[in-house]
């Protein structure tokens, strides 16, 4: 099952695995029909702390992650990485299934602990975290998660090893969706923008001019922003600047924390710097931003 923990500062309900018994606490794999049944709050926007993956097999609605906009559809599959916005809102009966696991559950099982970052659905990334399933996967994917669930009802050592082959077997099916069969080894720059990324995405809050970032991999600022322009065609500062604004939407999405406060959180000088810088990258103010989310899901 799961439990809500509020957080403090982020207001909005943060879903943790939990009371799934005492040998193993990590991973949760269930049909979603009674998935939904249990929890009856997944229109309201929230985080997970564990890895979400949900394969649709009947049903229709939406689904919203970091503010970006998908249609439900039979045979689609949604991965999220923790710490991700999203909410669902469904149009009549849905089915399908439901896997949930901790970053730990592959550590003891895997050399490389960042493993699933290889594949591109678990990076973070919307418009990559939504697959639709082909007819010529559908019965080994489907094949994957009854082996799954059924594995799952009575966990011990052997089975939980055999549940990690049998996702670890899904996920490298679903790379051959978005990747070549035998990607290249990451190139230097191809390296360096990706731990330039992570950099981001954990001291964005305090850092935020490409120079910081810069000297943390011991290249040239110069070097930095040719990088971001040739990989991702924006500026290392467009880079900061996006992830400020992605994670200022999903404080917004707590109506109990005020634009002050969320201003306060990202380290801005005061409320009005905040909401200028706010409007100029977004057309819009936080307050403005904020209603049009009530009226989405309120």
């Amino acid at each position: 099952m799961l439990y809500l923990q509020p957080m403090a500062q982020q207001g909005y309900p943060v879903y943790h695995i939990a009371g799934l018994g005492t040998f193993q606490p990590d991973v949760l794999v269930q049909p979603f029909a009674p998935y939904i049944d249990m929890h009856h709050k997944l229109h309201v926007p929230h985080r997970h702390s564990f890895y979400h993956m949900v394969y649709f097999t009947a049903g229709s609605g939406c689904h919203t992650i970091d503010f970006h906009r998908f249609e439900v559809r039979p045979f689609q599959l949604y991965a999220m990485i923790p710490g991700q916005v999203h909410h669902w809102d469904f149009r009549g009966n849905v089915d399908g299934y439901v896997l949930n696991f901790t970053a730990s559950f592959f550590q003891s099982f895997l050399l490389r602990p960042d493993y699933l970052e290889e594949f591109a659905f678990f990076r973070g990334q919307a418009q990559q975290a939504v697959l639709d399933i082909p007819v010529s996967m559908r019965t080994g994917v489907t094949a994957l998660f009854d082996e799954m669930v059924s594995l799952a009802s009575s966990l011990d050592t052997l089975r939980i090893d055999q549940l990690r082959v049998r996702a670890l077997t899904l996920f490298l099916e679903l790379a051959t969706l978005q990747e070549p069969a035998k990607p290249a080894p990451l190139s230097y720059n191809a390296t360096l923008l990706r731990n330039f990324q992570k950099l981001v995405d954990k001291h964005f809050a305090s850092l935020r001019l490409p120079k910081d970032y810069a000297a943390l991999l011991y290249i040239t600022p110069n070097h930095l922003n040719a990088i971001c322009s040739d990989l991702l065609g924006q500026s290392a500062g467009e880079v900061i600047r996006e992830r400020i604004i992605l994670e200022a939407k999903r404080l917004l999405v707590n109506p109990e924390l005020s634009v002050a406060a969320v201003a306060d959180t990202l380290n801005f000088k005061d409320n009005s710097y905040f909401t200028k810088f706010f409007k100029k990258y977004t057309r819009t103010t936080p307050e403005a931003f904020r209603k049009a989310l009530t009226a989405d899901f309120g």
